[in-house]
């Protein structure tokens, strides 16, 4: 028998954990998000359909993906899982260890799903306190030990799972000042940002995903 052709092998299914990073707030339409911008890599080198499941919602911490976006995972048993979540814990005076304690609880759920190497992105928070709006939240250089302070919890716990660890530190300030990098709400990413965010999530699944 010949193996069937890729097109009709069942669709990838990727999940895409978060907040507003995530369902893509300030990009110009949904596509243009980073889930939708990696699922397009991930279908052209897997030469598969992807079905993107993305229930992130404005404002979300952790208590919130918690109570209402984790439990997909249960009935979805997705192929790829994306997280990004924190700067609203932040935000919100929620401390580090909270943060983590949250996101421990969040990890443990999607390890269980036990996927193979390059099938769970765990992403930093981006450094969001160069955006103009960040100084209505504070001054700008204590938002930034905050959010390292987050992301070195979130990168320790997820690599001790093994999860794969993206680092949008530098990638989200790359090119500040560039039309439309920056939103027109002064605080979330344009079109240009979020595509160069999918970039760097691809380039650490990419050799994963090769031989899919």
């Amino acid at each position: 028998m010949n193996p069937a052709a890729p097109a009709t092998r069942r669709p990838i299914v990727y999940h895409a954990l978060g907040d507003s990073y995530t369902i893509g707030t300030g990009a110009s339409h949904e596509s243009r998000n980073f889930p939708s911008l990696l699922a397009a890599n991930v279908g052209e080198a897997s030469r598969r359909e992807v079905e993107v499941v993305n229930p992130a919602v404005n404002g979300f911490t952790t208590i919130d993906l918690l109570a209402k976006e984790l439990g997909y995972i249960t009935d979805l048993k997705p192929d790829l899982v994306s997280v990004l979540i924190g700067v609203n814990d932040l935000v919100q005076g929620r401390s580090s260890g909270q943060y983590r304690e949250s996101l421990v609880e969040i990890y443990d759920a999607i390890a269980a799903t036990q996927l193979p190497a390059g099938r769970v992105a765990a992403i930093s928070i981006p450094n969001w306190s160069v955006v103009p709006a960040a100084r209505e939240y504070g001054d700008p250089a204590r938002l930034l030990r905050l959010t390292e302070t987050f992301n070195a919890a979130a990168r320790q716990e997820a690599e001790a799972r093994r999860f794969t660890w993206v680092d949008l530190t530098e990638v989200s300030t790359r090119e500040m000042g560039s039309t439309g990098w920056i939103a027109a709400d002064d605080l979330h990413p344009g079109d240009p940002q979020y595509a160069a965010w999918a970039g760097e999530i691809w380039k650490r699944l990419e050799k994963d995903w090769s031989s899919v």
